[in-house]
């Protein structure tokens, strides 16, 4: 389903602020370049000075002795920049003439930062030219870096970046959106969540899985643990996640069985809102908390397999990311994190229903978000974890209750609750055996499987294997950096 993907300007002209004037480079190489004066450098510089014709190019690969159907040749050259300035793109031609000096410009390097591979465009092989979009090598609230929206041609043997990316050196907050802004994004896109059909753990607010029986367990006085106010205040806080306290479930049996249930009704998601990208987007993380992670199951080539108690965990944390632009409040790209991993899909491939809202699936028993329904393999060579999508009757929409815990740039409106500074584990360690679930999942699995099977459980990550409870949004390395892929 095609959507807008954008705010409508009756309700979000207002809020926005329009971005004094840009200059556009158009080239032969893939997007066009959108270098916005106000934020890259400061208006006393003369635009000359910060942009200049490359030299010379180099001719960095044609497809003429290529085996790939084509309606005629291509050639990508890269532009040889002048001292003190870098080159942010390749330019493409179909004539083996190199291109005119005046096609494209090179950028001064203090304008520029270091950059990186990104996703996987296309490629001849491993040992060949392989074409892959860019992003800033250094990303998260502090850094500066963003894409200038090109891709590089890049050998498999030499591992140099030829390609730099943008970098906005007058690093202020001013494009970041104001409350009431951010209010009007959250309105537009937030997510409506689809649980699977057989779901049985499904999310509640922080403050419901407190009331409702959730222990405060200290190391050394396992014996008494203690119950916890609403607000998570008499939660220890900050420190680091040294091992001396955690949280559990109720000890009574029927309470216990309850809490893990969680109640939908009750949910809410806990909003962090951060610059990225320097400065020129906004990533609105939208964190979901289950009181309970259920098994996982398994598939070893056509078996279809139960991992018994492998994947339980208490105290879950999934979210999802909105990477909005600061320039037009245009949803760019989507995050959906799968336990400490994920995957960015762009906007136009995304789901979408009631407009701009988007929609998300919540994996069976681990809650991994995924953009689409369906199954999905955690592992290779057709063994892994399977991640169960599918589109129930059980449904959150996420725009309906919301809380605001962290967006730092705008201080003092921002309120934090105490348990975002609780450091420590939302579940305990491990209280059964992985040696012995894996021996009575591998008396149904074929002998010469048997090892490879257990190598890719093994080396998935301790919180996914239930090995150990998670720590809470504010502890997670994308909370100032940037998502974990």
């Amino acid at each position: 389903m095609k959507a807008d993907r954008r705010v409508s300007a009756q309700r979000f002209s207002s809020h926005l602020q329009s971005p004094k004037g840009s200059l556009r480079l158009d080239s032969m190489a893939n997007p066009t370049i959108h270098l916005y004066l106000d934020l890259l450098w400061p208006a006393k510089d003369v635009i000359g000075e910060a942009l200049r014709p490359p030299i010379n190019y180099t001719l960095v690969w044609s497809s003429e002795s290529s085996k790939i159907n084509q309606d005629g040749n291509a050639y990508i050259w890269l532009p040889i920049p002048p001292d003190g300035y870098k080159a942010v793109g390749h330019v493409i031609t179909s004539s083996p003439d190199k291109p005119s000096l005046d096609k494209i410009r090179c950028v001064r390097s203090d304008f520029t930062d270091v950059c990186e591979t990104d996703a996987f465009i296309w490629g001849e092989d491993a040992n060949g030219l392989n074409f892959y979009g860019l992003r800033p090598t250094n990303r998260g609230i502090g850094a500066l870096g963003l894409s200038a929206g090109t891709f590089v041609a890049h050998n498999g043997v030499n591992n140099t970046m030829p390609i730099t990316c943008l970098k906005n050196v007058n690093g202020n907050l001013t494009s970041m959106p104001n409350l009431s802004q951010i209010q009007a994004l959250v309105q537009a896109y937030s997510p409506v969540i689809y649980f699977h059909p057989d779901e049985q753990y499904l999310p509640s607010s922080v403050g419901w899985f407190f009331q409702n029986g959730a222990l405060l367990y200290t190391k050394g006085d396992e014996s008494n643990p203690v119950a916890i106010e609403p607000t998570g205040s008499n939660l220890p806080q900050g420190g680091s996640n040294d091992g001396a306290y955690w949280l559990d479930l109720p000890v009574d049996q029927a309470a216990k069985e309850q809490v893990k249930k969680g109640d939908l009704q009750d949910a809410g998601v806990y909003l962090h809102v951060k610059p990225v990208l320097g400065t020129t987007f906004t990533d609105i993380a939208m964190w979901v908390f289950c009181p309970f992670n259920g098994p996982s199951k398994a598939k070893v080539g056509i078996i279809n397999v139960s991992l018994g108690k492998i994947g339980e965990h208490v105290g879950d944390w999934e979210h999802v990311t909105l990477r909005v632009s600061n320039f037009n409040g245009e949803l760019k790209s989507v995050y959906f994190s799968q336990h400490g991993a994920g995957v960015w899909v762009d906007a136009p491939n995304l789901e979408f229903q009631s407009g701009n809202k988007l929609v998300a699936y919540a994996a069976l028993h681990s809650h991994a978000m995924s953009p689409k329904a369906g199954v999905v393999l955690q592992g290779n060579g057709g063994i892994g974890i399977k991640m169960e999508t599918g589109k129930g009757k059980m449904v959150f929409d996420t725009g309906s209750k919301y809380l605001f815990v962290g967006a730092e740039y705008l201080g003092s409106e921002m309120v934090e609750l105490p348990w975002l500074n609780y450091a420590r584990e939302w579940g305990p360690k491990l209280d059964y055996s992985i040696d012995g679930e894996l021996k009575k999942v591998e008396k149904l699995i074929p002998g010469f499987l048997k090892a490879k099977f257990e190598k890719i459980i093994r080396g998935l990550p301790r919180e996914m294997l239930g090995e150990e409870g998670p720590t809470g949004p504010e502890m997670k390395n994308n909370w100032n950096g940037d998502e974990n892929v």
